[in-house]
């Protein structure tokens, strides 16, 4: 029988006091449902500050709440020092993890 997924402590909803980068990156990461997987450069680019992947990380880092675990970095390594609860967490979400990292499907090809 699969683990059911555990449940996500919300994300928090006040976000008056946040950067308009760390607003844009807040609701990317929100968004995300479980099963997805993310790099820190995809969340910098669809927040709209392509290049910014170091600052989603920390983000990541100060702010407590979000999703973090769906995010890996752009060969699918998981988080230096977390990598035991992330590897859980994102196999809780259907998600196949193979030494400390996620394969990544390619993207269908275009005719």
């Amino acid at each position: 029988m699969p683990a059911k997924p555990e449940p996500v402590a919300p994300a928090p909803t006040e976000l008056s006091g946040l950067t308009d980068f760390e607003r844009a990156v807040a609701e990317v990461l929100t968004s995300s449902v479980p099963g997805d997987v993310m790099t820190y450069g995809e969340i910098a680019a669809e927040a709209g500050f392509p290049g910014a992947s170091r600052a989603v990380g920390s983000f990541l880092k100060r702010h407590e709440g979000y999703p973090w675990w769906r995010v890996v970095n752009a060969a699918g390594r998981l988080a230096p020092g977390n990598e035991a609860e992330q590897q859980r967490r994102l196999r809780a979400e259907g998600i196949r993890v193979r030494g400390g990292r996620v394969r990544f499907q390619a993207p269908p090809r275009l005719a």
